[in-house]
């Protein structure tokens, strides 16, 4: 089975680029380049050292040695809350921007929800000079805060959406016609392997580090490059992606998904899109969607911001349809107590999104001798308002 894109764009039967007519300059060009910039000697060189130096990878491969005695068995964390900006979201738009430039682009969009992606991508905005305008859902400007200010600190415009549900959705929408409307100087950086081809396959291709340095940290610490299972949380899924990557023809590695379930998949409130969605077409790529019989897009819930999206990339939609990966879920209240668990077990205050993937630990059977990896994906600074609200500190 093939787990990677194919020429068209497709994973299978998901993805390809279903966009306006005012978007193909962009898209094509985008297409034809971003394979050659990669490959290129001066890009790696620069990415390489810029991920070494200036993010700090390679992020730690952590032994949770109080987590593994509870759950009797091996976990291990992959610490990208350890990265600058405090999430897996600088590896990616730092191979982006260096792309951008290569293009000429001299203007920057993006869309977050967590904050995550539009704070590290201020962060490369600042750093290389160029001008930054993040779309944010207005309900996640104001449970995200602290992000905000931080992207406004850094030099980015923040505009907040106001339609739909106001979230990470909303944002993307804007961000696009932002895209066709500004399509000579400007570049967006997508933050998840969603939107039309190449994105998904460029930003999997960025945050493929993180398998890469699995792989070597997991032979160093324990004697074999491959776990017996991959566990990480999926909006769009940009992080799993990333943690699964190199171990995607590896079939005896158990890849797990974990999405948000919201106050539960029975109810209206809910951003699980496997377990509850159907094919169809969103920001320009085919894909597994939240959606009604006569496909109008269902609006998501979750209390992390970053996971609130009705849609999933088009790789994990043929994961799934292919069964080389499974996708669970994990409700609110099941998030809130494991990211409390891990906090008082092993000094780690998780963001909500990575918490989702600790959540499943009690769900699933773990043995003795096996090893579990969990992406842990960002830090938990972000979300401390809402963590103290729940916890009553």
């Amino acid at each position: 089975m093939d787990y990677q894109v194919n020429r068209k764009g497709y994973y299978g039967e998901f993805g390809g680029a279903y966009i306006p007519e005012m978007m193909v300059p962009n898209i094509e060009e985008l297409e034809a380049r971003y394979m050659e910039i990669m490959h290129s000697y001066d890009f790696k060189q620069e990415f390489v050292s810029l991920l070494k130096n200036y993010v700090g990878r390679p992020s730690p491969l952590y032994f949770a040695k109080r987590l593994s005695e509870k759950y009797q068995s091996n976990i291990f964390l992959k610490r990208e809350d350890l990265n600058h900006t405090g999430s897996h979201k600088i590896n990616n738009t730092i191979g982006q921007i260096l792309v951008a430039k290569k293009l000429g682009k001299t203007r920057i969009i993006a869309e977050t929800g967590a904050g995550q992606h539009g704070l590290a991508t201020a962060t490369v905005c600042a750093l290389m000079g160029l001008k930054c305008i993040v779309y944010m859902g207005a309900v996640d400007v104001e449970r995200q805060a602290p992000n905000v200010k931080k992207m406004r600190m850094l030099g980015a415009e923040v505009i907040s959406a106001v339609s739909g549900n106001q979230t990470l959705k909303d944002a993307t929408n804007e961000a696009m016609r932002d895209w066709i409307n500004n399509p000579v100087d400007t570049y967006y950086i997508i933050g998840s392997v969603v939107g039309p081809h190449p994105y998904p396959d460029m930003v999997a291709r960025f945050q493929s580090v993180i398998s890469e340095e699995m792989r070597w940290q997991l032979e160093e610490q324990v004697g074999r490059e491959n776990p017996d299972r991959i566990i990480a949380c999926v909006g769009g899924g940009s992080n799993a992606a990333g943690a699964f990557y190199h171990y995607l023809d590896q079939e005896n590695v158990e890849l797990i998904g974990v999405e948000a379930a919201g106050k539960g998949v029975d109810t209206n409130e809910t951003a699980a899109t496997i377990t509850l969605g159907t094919p169809g077409v969103l920001h320009s790529s085919r894909s597994i969607l939240m959606q009604t019989d006569d496909g109008q897009i269902t609006e998501p819930y979750s209390i992390s911001a970053g996971l609130d999206y009705p849609g999933i990339g088009p790789l994990h939609a043929h994961l799934f349809k292919t069964g080389r990966a499974k996708y669970l879920w994990a409700t609110d209240a099941e998030v809130l107590d494991s990211a409390l668990e891990l906090t008082q077990m092993e000094g780690i205050i998780p963001a909500l999104e990575s918490a989702h993937a600790l959540a499943v630990l009690p769900k699933i059977k773990l043995r003795p001798e096996e090893i579990t990896v969990i992406n842990l994906s960002g830090r938990g600074d972000k979300d401390m308002e809402t963590y103290l609200k729940h916890f009553g500190y």
